[in-house]
């Protein structure tokens, strides 16, 4: 069987994943749910970019973590391009309405690519060691973890003023507003950005344990040895 045929796929979903998450980032949901608006606590990219893991967990199931390793390098390669690349490309044609500065946009990118490495591998590795239980055990708590890290890491040196050394910060996210837009505490805003981005993320490793189980389902045992 040659690359093609065993890796591309899990190749092209996660750069499909990536490159489309960065896509709808840009793009706050609207709507209103009792007083919380949903614009100020998620974009459409945090219902597409948790797909990743699955996409590296299937990857690991199938051919075992070298190869999911590869494909997250993958991933971390488009992750940091986009992340440079697709804000200027929205605003030239005007379908977002604020134009990021370049160094803002260097830390944007290496919170991006810092979160998405370090978490990837983190669910690659806990994948590995729970591979052998029950077959939703592995997905499941791999994924849990690996969002969580993903969140502190990406909004903690996007957006916390600790990583003012890796860029300009910004201003609007540091101002101090309800918690969820909602409860009576007040935080910065990047925290509950932070929340609601998680929030959604915990709700797709649950759905996503159907195609997981769908796809895995049909490998009866690895396509190759399970490596370190």
């Amino acid at each position: 069987m040659n690359f093609l045929t065993r890796y591309l796929p899990f190749v092209a979903a996660m750069a499909l994943v990536v490159v489309a998450s960065n896509i709808l980032v840009q793009f706050p949901m609207q709507g209103q749910v009792g007083g919380l608006a949903l614009a100020d606590v998620l974009t459409w990219g945090a219902f597409t970019y948790p797909f990743s893991f699955l996409v590296t967990d299937l990857a690991n199931r199938r051919y075992g973590p070298a190869v999911a390793r590869k494909v997250v390098f993958v991933g971390f390669m488009t992750a940091v391009t986009c992340s440079i690349l697709i804000p200027p490309f929205l605003f030239r044609h005007g379908l977002i309405e604020f134009e990021t500065a370049a160094d803002r946009l260097v830390r944007i990118a290496a919170a991006s690519g810092a979160a998405f490495l370090a978490a990837q591998l983190l669910d690659v590795t806990v994948f590995n060691r729970l591979r052998r239980q029950s077959w939703w055990r592995a997905p499941i708590i791999g994924t849990l973890v690996g969002s969580v890290f993903d969140t502190i890491v990406f909004f903690g040196i996007a957006f916390s003023a600790a990583f003012a050394f890796a860029g300009p910060n910004d201003s609007f996210a540091l101002e101090t507003a309800p918690l969820v837009g909602v409860l009576p505490v007040e935080t910065m805003r990047w925290v509950s950005w932070a929340l609601g981005d998680l929030s959604v993320k915990l709700i797709i490793a649950v759905v996503a344990l159907i195609p997981y189980r769908l796809l895995a389902a049909r490998w009866s045992q690895p396509a190759v040895a399970v490596g370190a």
